[in-house]
Parts: C-alpha cells; sequence; structure tokens
C-alpha cells in the first residue's frame, strides 16, 4: 500500500471514528406521537442547556415504540401514553432500574370535523345512522384506543360502535382521519384535537376508568445515560412543565 492510500485510510479511519463520537452525543427520545408538537418545542432548550448533546426524536405508538426498543432498536429514553405500554418494559428488564416517573397527564374527547352538521355530542350519537366511520386508535397497539374501548365498553356502547371502527396505528393517524372528513366521528386526546382546530372539533370530553398519565424512564441499555437521566431531570422542570402545559398537557 503507498502512502497515499495509506493517508486515505487514515481519513476514512478518523472520519469514521467522529460519526461514532458525533452519534455518541446524541440522546435518543422515543416518544409517544401525542406528544410530538411539545417534545418538539422542548428540543432546543435541552440542547441549549446540554451544548455537545443533540436530541434526536422517534415518534409513534407507545407499543411500537417499546416493540423497538426490545428489538434493539437504539433508545436512550421511553415516554409512554399509559402505564400498561411502560409496565410492559418493565416486565421486559428494558428500563434503568428507578427512573421510570410520571410527567404529565391528559384527557380523552371525541371529535368530529369541524364541518360537521351531524349534531354529535355524546358517544351515544354514534349509534346514528348517518355515523357510519369511527376513528379509533387500535386497542391492541395504541394506548388511545385501549382508553377509548375501555371508555365505551364502561358505556355498554363498545359492541354497537366496533363495527364502524377505523383502526388507527397511532393517536394521530386517528386525527388525521377526522381532520380529511373520511370519518364521521373519532377519539384523540385533548391535546391531539388542540393542534387542529380549524379541522375538527371536540364534541364530548370522555371520562376514562384510569387517569391518562404519560410515564417515562430511562431505558437500561441506553448509549448516553448520563443525558438521559438529565432529559428526565428536565421534563419536570418548571420551565419544562409549561411547555407541556401551554400544549395543553395536565401535571401527573
Amino acid at each position: 500500500m503507498n502512502l497515499t492510500s495509506l493517508r486515505r485510510c487514515a481519513g476514512a479511519a478518523l472520519l469514521a471514528l467522529s460519526s461514532v463520537a458525533a452519534s455518541a452525543a446524541d440522546l435518543t427520545v422515543s416518544a409517544a406521537a401525542s406528544l410530538t408538537n411539545a417534545f418538539k418545542e422542548l428540543g432546543p432548550a435541552f440542547e441549549a442547556q446540554n451544548p455537545g448533546t443533540s436530541v434526536v426524536f422517534n415518534f409513534a405508538a407507545s407499543d411500537a415504540l417499546l416493540a423497538q426498543i426490545v428489538k434493539g432498536a437504539p433508545a436512550d429514553v421511553f415516554a409512554s401514553a399509559d402505564q400498561e405500554a411502560m409496565d410492559r418494559a418493565a416486565a421486559q428488564n428494558v428500563l434503568a432500574t428507578g427512573s421510570r416517573r410520571n410527567f404529565v397527564s391528559n384527557t380523552l374527547v371525541m371529535i368530529a370535523p369541524s364541518d360537521s352538521a351531524l349534531g354529535l355530542k355524546a358517544p351515544a350519537d354514534l349509534l346514528k345512522p348517518e355515523v357510519k366511520r369511527v376513528a379509533i386508535g387500535n386497542p391492541a397497539s395504541v394506548p388511545v384506543g385501549r382508553y377509548t374501548k375501555g371508555s365505551l365498553e364502561a358505556a355498554k356502547l363498545w359492541t354497537a360502535v366496533e363495527p364502524k371502527a377505523v383502526l388507527a396505528q397511532s393517536v394521530r393517524q386517528a386525527l388525521d382521519y377526522v381532520a380529511r372528513g373520511e370519518v364521521e366521528a373519532g377519539f384523540v386526546y385533548a391535546t391531539d384535537a388542540a393542534i387542529m382546530k380549524d379541522k375538527v372539533k371536540a364534541v364530548a370530553t370522555i371520562p376514562t376508568d384510569t387517569p391518562i398519565t404519560y410515564p417515562i424512564a430511562a431505558i437500561s441499555a441506553s448509549p448516553n445515560p448520563d443525558a438521559a437521566r438529565k432529559w428526565l431531570d428536565f421534563v419536570l422542570t418548571p420551565a419544562a412543565q409549561a411547555v407541556l402545559a401551554r400544549h395543553g398537557f395536565g401535571k401527573p
């Protein structure tokens, strides 16, 4: 190998090392889809307080995120929209010991397209023949779907509404179905309804058997455990809680 080739190899090695170092400074936060807007606002504030650390977000339904983490996808922090998904994460030993905590709460609402003339005011109105499609998060994999199914079961409406269900893979997908007028109604969190006030309207607040609280935890295999712990502390600071409240989230 000549000198030029050696220099090229050395340069390539240094580039690879710098890439590894840069990725090592990334903080990967896997968070429930409903946290998208709030967390995207919090990211730059965290980076400003922690020079050299870049926050990388991965937003999806909580169950989908957990499946990724269990399969070894890089993640430092997991924020779920319900306790069930986090309980499963704990059962599968992917959480850093003692890191789990609740950091916000939310509310379930029934929504309709903003121009709907059906006069929907309560879940019982979904039985109207004019209501043919209802967007519901898939209860098997989406927390908002589990809350919705539980509430409709408690009201003895699930059996009648289920045949009309258009199952969504995340709360944001359910929101989009309603916003585009592809369904007559849907169920989302109040925070999601608030980001599309021009396209959807909340017609009813839906009680849930258990409070909608969001847990967050560090991942045991985190490549960046120090930054992960800092993020957990950060989201509970008064400044971060104020941002979350502005996006419609309540206290944990």
